[in-house]
């Protein structure tokens, strides 16, 4: 079992804050190259691309794009995106409650057909029901879950390539039908930590994705949703979403983490743990759960730092350390049925290359990744040590 290494596009702005589309003055509905504050980077398509493909050059195999009211559209930027790459998957995220799925079968076949078969689909069921209201949709919690449900049995079910009929509570459809279906079909991932996500996990999803939890909180979950799953005679695979502050050495590396901390006031932490305290989401209750809005003991488990989420929604935990302290926390998600790993960190760009120059290597000399190509401009010298080959006079 290989790991899947995943990188994430900042499409909500970036910098070198972990509040970045924060400090947007207009709350990031306007951008401009001239930010507000120093370091923040607005989520133009000329810096996704230097983000995307940093991720392809460096060996990630997709990156994920988020949804919501502060993010670029995620399928129409990622298909621009596709343009600049060759081989880079793209992990859509979407919520279900407020497309037809009929329309997203036939949006992931074309956009499969453009790309050559690289989406991959994260299905965002939704936490907050502000968020969910200000796009139109008015259910609970437990019925959103419910709905992607069905969502999710038409979408495989026009898949199929024939006319499909479906009568739930929340979709009535007529021979939906898919003319094209997608080749090959886009993987589906899937997160949700409550009672009610758990079946919906079971019975559709190709990944289940959770957040960065201690070693034992995420067994846990294998075990929960591994045992669901084979109730339905499926088989589930599953990921994590992590970011990352990896560096020469660990002293290095939590120097960073330090300043990240450094630049957050009181205000800010306070303002930032109300607003995600009002959130249904159980997995953003569980995340809040590992800090309780404290700067203390942040550390949560080896190498595992909670600061992030002391502002930031959902993924709250970074792993921290030299490239090889990350690498052994990734072998010991591994160890326990991880395969993907979903990743990022403050900024995307410079981050990439730190995990990329830095762990990619490490994890593939245990034999977690496929062995990295050489580059044809480095060879072996005595010793081991690589010498650069001159290219010119």
């Amino acid at each position: 079992m290989s790991v899947h290494l995943h990188w994430f596009l900042p499409t909500g702005g970036d910098g070198r804050t972990l509040v970045d589309r924060h400090a947007y003055t207009d709350g990031g509905v306007k951008r401009s190259r001239i930010a507000p504050v120093s370091g923040v980077r607005a989520p133009d398509i000329d810096y996704l691309t230097q983000i995307a493909k940093a991720a392809e050059q460096l060996g990630f195999e997709a990156v994920l794009t988020p949804t919501g009211t502060w993010c670029e559209d995620a399928w129409l930027t990622t298909v621009a995106l596709a343009q600049h790459t060759e081989r880079l998957k793209f992990l859509v995220a979407f919520r279900p409650g407020v497309i037809s799925p009929v329309l997203a079968a036939q949006m992931a076949a074309t956009y499969q057909r453009i790309t050559r078969g690289r989406l991959l689909l994260n299905v965002v069921t939704g936490g907050d029901s502000t968020e969910q209201r200000r796009f139109g949709d008015h259910l609970d919690h437990d019925r959103r879950y419910a709905r992607t449900d069905e969502f999710l049995s038409v979408v495989r079910g026009v898949w199929s390539g024939q006319p499909f009929d479906f009568d739930g509570e929340h979709y009535q459809v007529e021979g939906g039908l898919t003319a094209l279906p997608p080749d090959p079909l886009p993987e589906i991932f899937f997160g949700g930590s409550s009672a009610a996500a758990g079946p919906v996990a079971a019975r559709h999803t190709d990944v289940y994705l959770t957040w960065g939890e201690p070693p034992e909180q995420v067994k846990q979950k294998i075990d929960w949703i591994r045992g669901l799953a084979e109730k339905e005679w499926r088989t589930v695979r599953f990921g994590i979403r992590l970011h990352t502050i990896s560096r020469d050495s660990s002293a290095e590396a939590w120097a960073t983490a330090n300043r990240l901390l450094d630049d957050l006031s009181p205000e800010t932490v306070a303002a930032a743990q109300e607003a995600l305290g009002r959130s249904e989401s159980v997995g953003q209750q569980r995340m809040l759960a590992l800090h309780g809005g404290s700067r203390d003991d942040l550390e949560i488990s080896p190498n595992l730092w909670a600061g992030v989420g002391l502002v930031r929604g959902g993924a709250g935990t970074a792993l921290v350390g030299s490239h090889s302290d990350v690498a052994d926390r990734i072998e010991e998600y591994h160890a326990l049925g991880v395969e993907h790993f979903v990743l990022s960190g403050y900024p995307h760009l410079e981050e990439a290359y730190w995990f990329g120059e830095g762990v990619i290597p490490n994890l593939a000399a245990r034999g977690l990744l496929p062995r990295i190509p050489a580059s044809p401009l480095i060879r072996p010298a005595v010793g081991g040590a690589p010498l650069l080959v001159a290219g010119g006079r």
